[in-house]
């Protein structure tokens, strides 16, 4: 399986999320490291996992949709 590797800035465009938002609303609390997202390199920068990300926001789509309110 082929894996697309996007910068945070890219990953706001595809999910119409704020750069500051991802970092630091979603990292570590639906996005973790090693499975939604890489440090390249040891380094600061996110290189996040396109498909996973993408997998988990369709897993949790579909969680709130079927438990009721």
């Amino acid at each position: 399986m082929n894996k697309t590797y996007i910068t945070t800035e890219q990953l706001s465009e595809r999910i119409q999320f704020h750069p500051k938002t991802i970092r630091h609303d979603l990292v570590d609390k639906h996005l973790f490291e090693g499975v939604h997202y890489i440090r390249a390199f040891g380094r600061k920068r996110y290189l996040f996992i396109w498909e996973e990300v993408e997998k988990t926001m369709v897993q949790e789509s579909s969680t709130a949709i079927a438990m009721p309110v």
